[in-house]
C-alpha cells in the first residue's frame, strides 16, 4: 500500500484536475448557449433556401444549374473536414476523421485530397491522405464573409475542372449530448427527384433562370456556413459532456482515494497505539 504522503499528493494533484475540467466545463456551457442559439436560428433559413432553390431548379431544364450542376464522371473527389482547433471533447475530432477516411476508402482507385477546416483534422489526416489547404483560422473569426470566401474557393475548384466532386464532412448538432457525423454533398448540385418538387404557381421577376442562377452560389455559401456552425455548436456541446464527465470521474477517484488514506491512517494509528501499549506492558513486567 503506497505511504500517507503518495496518497496525499494524489489527492491534491485530482483535485487540482477537477477544479480545471469543472472550469472548462462550465465556458463550454456559456459558448455552447451562443452557438446553439446560432445554428438554431439559421437552420429554417437555410433550409427554406434550399428547397426554394430545388423546387425552381425541378421546373426547369436539366442544364439550368450551369457549371454547379455539371455531373461529370468522378475521377477526383476532395473532401473538406470540418473538426476543431481544440481537443478535451471526446469523439468530437476522432469520429470526422474516421468518416473521411471512410469515404477516402470508399473512392479506392481515385484521387481523393481533403480539405481541413480546424487544426486538430489537419494534424492527422495529413499523415494519410493529401492536405490541400487548412483553414483553421476561420474560428477565430466564424462570420458569413470569411466562410463565403472558402466557398468560393471550392465551386472555382469545381468550375476549373480540379475536382469532379466535393463532399463535406462535419458533425450535426442534435443536443449537447449528441452530435452526429454528416457527409453531403456540395458540388455537384444534387438533381432533385420530380415527386419532390412543390408546384406552386409564382410570377418570377426576373426570369426563372436567373433566380436561380443567383440562388445558386448563395445557397452554397448558406450550405458551407451552416456545416461549420453546426460542427462549431457540437465541439461545445461535446467538450462540456466530456468535461462534465472527466469531473464526475475525478470526483469519484478523490473519494476513493479519501477513503484509502484513512484507512492508511487509521491503522498506522492503530500500529502506534499497538506498540505503546506493547511497550507499557513490557515495562509493567
Amino acid at each position: 500500500m503506497a505511504n500517507l504522503k503518495e496518497i496525499r499528493n494524489r489527492i491534491g494533484s485530482i483535485s487540482s484536475t477537477m477544479q480545471i475540467t469543472s472550469a472548462m466545463k462550465m465556458v463550454s456551457a456559456a459558448k455552447l448557449k451562443k452557438a446553439q442559439d446560432a445554428i438554431t436560428a439559421m437552420r429554417p433559413y437555410a433550409e427554406k433556401l434550399t428547397e426554394l432553390l430545388q423546387n425552381l431548379s425541378a421546373t426547369l431544364d436539366g442544364n439550368t444549374g450551369g457549371a454547379f450542376a455539371e455531373q461529370r464522371e468522378v475521377n477526383k473527389v476532395l473532401i473538406v473536414a470540418i473538426t476543431s482547433n481544440r481537443g478535451l471533447c471526446g469523439a468530437f475530432n476522432s469520429n470526422v476523421i474516421k468518416s473521411v477516411k471512410n469515404r477516402t476508402e470508399f473512392y479506392s482507385g481515385k484521387t481523393v485530397d481533403v480539405f481541413a477546416i480546424g487544426k486538430k483534422g489537419n494534424d492527422v489526416l495529413r499523415k494519410v491522405s493529401t492536405v490541400i489547404d487548412n483553414q483553421s483560422a476561420i474560428f477565430d473569426n466564424l462570420t458569413f464573409d470569411n466562410v463565403s470566401e472558402i466557398a468560393e474557393v471550392l465551386m472555382q475548384k469545381f468550375i476549373d475542372g480540379e475536382y469532379d466532386k466535393i463532399e463535406i464532412v462535419y458533425n450535426h448538432f442534435k443536443n449537447a449530448a449528441t452530435q452526429i457525423v454528416k457527409t453531403e454533398q456540395f458540388l455537384p448540385l444534387e438533381p432533385i427527384t420530380g415527386g419532390e418538387a412543390i408546384a406552386s404557381d409564382y410570377i418570377f421577376e426576373p426570369s426563372k433562370e436567373e433566380i436561380v442562377l443567383t440562388l445558386i452560389p448563395k445557397s452554397l455559401k448558406t450550405q458551407l456556413y451552416k456545416s461549420i456552425r453546426d460542427s462549431f455548436a457540437s465541439e461545445h456541446g461535446a467538450r462540456m459532456t466530456a468535461m462534465h464527465k472527466a469531473t464526475d470521474n475525478a470526483t469519484e477517484l478523490r473519494n476513493q482515494l479519501k477513503l484509502t488514506y484513512n484507512k492508511a491512517r487509521q491503522a498506522a494509528i492503530t500500529g502506534e497505539i499497538l506498540e505503546i501499549v506493547g511497550g507499557a506492558e513490557a515495562l509493567n513486567n
